[in-house]
This record gives structure tokens, sequence and C-alpha cells, in this order.
């Protein structure tokens, strides 16, 4: 059998072009070997690379022409935003453009064209559209709860965060935008400090069940303590704390005994804490989140928190 020719270590092998391998010696026999392969026209990479999203970019950004960037659901899965899996069965590349220039075509690649230039950022790299432009173009294909999450996102877990103005003046750019009433319709409930989809999950399903709604993740002043201790869904008005447990809470043996230590602290300080799991029915929450609220004096119609 014939040994296969090594490549010029020019090449990077997560990602190069044909012309930048024949440039470099490189024959076109070599270039059809098994060990590479083709995930776009005119690039090759090592057959047996991982496929994520991540991968795929890098290897697309070899041929990517100045001014082309990553958005939509590429863009918010490099920017680790979090995405419901419905939203990322689509494994093509989406790549934007700015009018005039077309909107790039070929297998594995979404092209879009925008009109106006977006703020884009450079992560790991990458270049991408900005987040919250990212949020707006995705609201066609979204559900409004995954929006919300989405929006809570922004607010919450970015660094730093965007603010409620950021996203009312995105929206307000866009008033003819595909999505738009889902937009106007999640702003009404994205909250600021939400670390998780989970916990969007969990808040709207208290309020729209009628519950009162929680402030998210703020300080309980734990007075005889001296300390203060930060809950995920607080009710600082009746001293009721909803906490959701993520599978970290039980995989992480020091963030599991930090939570015990700071809860015992929280319900030493007479709040009642109510804590959810994944598998958590949601009646089961909402009535002993109804009966813990009732029990210190919250009646339906009353001033929430």
């Amino acid at each position: 059998m014939r040994k296969r020719t090594k490549l010029p270590r020019s090449l990077t092998l997560d990602g190069f072009t044909v012309a930048e391998a024949r440039r470099a010696g490189v024959t076109p026999r070599r270039l059809q070997s098994a060990d590479l392969q083709a995930p776009f026209h005119g690039v090759r990479v090592a057959a047996g690379i991982p496929t994520g999203v991540r991968e795929l970019a890098r290897a697309y950004a070899a041929v990517m022409p100045t001014g082309h960037f990553f958005s939509h659901a590429t863009a918010a899965q490099l920017l680790g935003m979090p995405l419901p899996r419905y939203a990322t069965r689509d494994p093509r590349l989406h790549v934007s453009v700015i009018a005039p220039d077309r909107a790039p075509q070929g297998a594995g690649i979404a092209g879009h064209t925008v009109f106006s230039r977006p703020e884009l950022w450079l992560i790991g790299g990458f270049t991408v559209q900005n987040p919250v432009s990212v949020w707006c173009e995705l609201a066609p294909i979204m559900g409004l709860d995954d929006l919300i999450a989405l929006g809570d996102h922004l607010l919450g877990v970015v660094d730093p965060p965007f603010s409620s103005e950021d996203l009312c003046t995105a929206v307000a750019e866009r008033p003819g935008h595909r999505g738009i009433r889902r937009l106007r319709a999640a702003l009404e409930w994205v909250r600021p400090r939400v670390e998780s989809r989970q916990e969007t999950r969990l808040r709207l399903l208290i309020v729209r069940a009628g519950l009162p709604e929680p402030e998210t993740n703020v300080y309980l002043p734990l007075r005889y303590q001296r300390r203060r201790v930060r809950g995920d869904l607080v009710y600082l008005r009746y001293r009721v704390l909803v906490e959701y447990d993520g599978e970290q809470h039980r995989t992480d043996d020091v963030q599991f005994a930090r939570d015990v230590d700071r809860l015992d602290g929280v319900m030493a300080e007479d709040w009642r804490v109510i804590r959810v799991l994944k598998e958590t029915p949601d009646a089961e929450v909402l009535s002993r989140l109804d009966q813990a609220l009732r029990s210190r004096g919250w009646r339906p119609g009353s001033r929430p928190t």
C-alpha cells in the first residue's frame, strides 16, 4: 500500500483551503485521500474530528469572505446562548452579509442578507452577530417561552448584562420584522438576574397560575447571622423562597454542601423554602407555594411581594 505524503505543517487540520494546499505543493490526489474530508466546498479538515458547530465554524472560517459573519442559531451557539433542541436541529451554519453583498450559498450553509450593519462581536476568533440582534433574528422560529428564556439570559448571564432598555430599543428598531409580535410579547415577561432556562420556566409557571411574581436572584438579609445569601425566586414580603436544584447541585459535592449550609441558614430565620427538582410535578410546586404564601398572609388579589 502506498504511503500517504505528509501534509505541510503550515496547513491547519481543523480547516484549510484547497487553494492554500495547492500553493503549498499538495497534489489534487492527496486532497482526495481518506484521511481528509470536505465539510464545505474548497475546504479540507482531518477526517474524524468532531463536527459540532464550533468545529464546523472553524473549518468554514478558512474560506469565509471578509464582511461575512455568523448569525442566527449559529451565532447563538457560539455565544453560549441557551437554545432549545429544536432550534439546533438544522446542521447548517447560518452566515449573514450586508446588502448589496449576496448571501453565501452552498452545501452546509444557510445564507442571509441584512440591510443595516449590526454590531459584531469577536468570540473565540469568530465574527458573530451581537446577542441582542441574534435574539431578534431567532424570534420567527422560537416559541414564546424559549424566547423569554433567551431574553432572561441576556439580562442575567451575559457579562456585562444587557438592560431591558437595550432589548426594547432593538425591538423598536424592527417594526416590520418577522416575529415582531412574539418579540413584543416576550419583552413583557423578560426579567433581570435570571440564571437558567429552568428558572425562567419556573417563574412563568408560577405567575401564569395566578400566584404573585417573585423577585429573581436577590439577596435575603439574614439578620441574626449577619450575612446575606442569594435565592432563586424570592418573596421578601412573605419570607418564602423557591429554589431550583439543577443537576450540578447533585453531582458537585462542594456545591451541594454550600447549598445545604445556605438553605439551613435561611430556614433558621423563619423562611419557608420550597426546593424544586427537575422531576417535581408542576402541580406539586404550585400547591406547595400556594400553601406557603397563604400561611404568611397572602391572599389572591392582595399586593404581591
